[in-house]
Parts: C-alpha cells; structure tokens; sequence
C-alpha cells in the first residue's frame, strides 16, 4: 500500500457524499476492526488500512510505488497461469484478527476446495492469512517492516516479501518455529517460495524491470519437479472434498 501521511480534511468543505454522521478516517487514529470497517465502508473513494489498531490513510499513489506494484503484479500472476487451486488480488482488504484489516498491494492464497484456509465472507471481504503477502514500501522505516511485520507473522503469513523501493532491495520473509526469517537466495541469486513451491523469483531483475527475465525465472519453477508435485497434492486436496472426504485440519492462527 502508498505510504501513508496524515491528510486532514478542511472544515468547511466536506464530501457530498458522506454521510455527515460519520466521521471520517485520519492517520493515527485508534479503533475497532468493526468501526474502522463502518466508517470505511461510509467514505467511498477512500484508501486505509488498520493495523494493530491504528488507522492509516494511503498517500496519493505516485510512479515510485505505481510502477513496482506493476512489475510485482506481473510477476505473481504469471505463476497463476500454471497453478490450478492458487488465486491472489490486489489492494484487498483483509480480515486478519481482530486488530487488523491491511489491505496488501498484492497477494496469493490457496482456494479453501484446494486445502487453503481462508475464505471470502458474505460481503465479500477476503477473511484469514493469505499463504504470501508482498507489499511495496518507499523506505525500510516503513510500517510494513515493524507493525505490519508483526501483524503478518502473528496471523502466520507464510511468506512475506518487502519491496523497499528507495532503497531498491526486495526483503522476503518466511514465517518458521513462530518468528519470520530472512529467507535466504538460490546460489543462482533466485527465491524460492516455501508455502508455494515452484514460486520462484530473480530479484536482481525484477528490481530492474527486466520482465523477460522474471518470466523467464517463473517459467522454470512451473517446470521443476516440486511445482509438479504441489499440483498434485492441490488436486488430491479438490478431489477428497468432492467426493465428501473431509479435508484435514489446518493449524490455526494464533488469537490477537
């Protein structure tokens, strides 16, 4: 998500369309998940977000974070191609815990018939930990590598993976044994994904938005043999559901 900054609205110029008896979302500010979402849901054409109880309110976007979210979008959706039981979105606002609705420049998860463990809510809300989370950051002060870090790793993201981008360095973490660690490269200088194999990335060249390379990265970790097999087991997992077999249970996420 932007980087958010405090916007205060003037007095005197108020939207149209909001409702006047709601009041409007500032950085900052300390609420519920269930007010942070009523008052959301009254101020269209708003961006924020709440983590660990604290409002924050998106920037206007500028090419500095456009044009990575581009590159990253790209590049997760081109494992989707060859990964049946495996979606994502973009800019979706989640319901983690109850501290919690980040809303993530993009994300992966496995579908609930294919063995995942979130769910869409009756009003469409994404609810529950995506298996990778990746966020675009202008600084490694951010947020998103302190609170939201935290709220990630709390609620068992598996992977998650920061894009500093004045910094130009791509951080990837892997939730293992309660805590997130550095996930370390390929000696190639490539990541492989823990929670979505055959998931794989050169850096180097999504940094430089060299598009050809990361396709090209992708397409060999569809090819490779631990991709294959995670296929398999998505299908098995449809496949026992189907035929009212039930799934096996997965582990839980720790409470707020």
């Amino acid at each position: 998500m932007a980087t958010a900054t405090r916007t205060p609205r003037p007095p005197d110029a108020p939207d149209a369309h909001v409702d006047p008896a709601v009041r409007s979302l500032e950085s900052g500010d300390r609420l519920t998940a269930e007010e942070f979402e009523r008052r959301y849901r009254a101020l269209p054409g708003m961006r924020a977000e709440l983590i660990e109880g604290v409002v924050y309110v998106a920037s206007p976007v500028s090419v500095d974070h456009s044009e990575p979210h581009l590159l990253a979008t790209f590049w997760i959706g081109a494992y989707l191609t060859a990964t049946p039981g495996v979606t994502g979105g973009v800019d979706t606002t989640i319901r983690l815990d109850m501290d919690n609705r980040p809303q993530p420049d993009g994300h992966l998860r496995i579908r609930p018939e294919f063995g995942g463990r979130t769910k869409i809510s009756e009003d469409r809300y994404l609810v529950g930990a995506p298996e990778l989370v990746i966020e675009i950051a202008r600084s490694t002060a951010s947020y998103d590598l302190h609170d939201k870090l935290n709220a990630y790793r709390r609620n068992v993201v598996q992977d998650y993976i920061v894009w500093s981008v004045d910094e130009r360095r791509i951080d990837w973490f892997r939730f293992r044994d309660g805590r997130y660690e550095p996930l370390a490269p390929e000696p190639d200088g490539n990541f492989h994904s823990p929670s979505l194999p055959g998931l794989w990335l050169d850096p180097a060249a999504l940094l430089r938005g060299d598009l050809a390379t990361v396709l090209q990265v992708v397409q060999q970790g569809l090819a490779s043999p631990e991709h294959a097999a995670f296929v398999e087991t998505l299908k098995a997992h449809a496949a026992k559901l189907s035929a009212g077999i039930p799934p096996q249970p997965q582990p839980e996420a720790p409470g707020p």
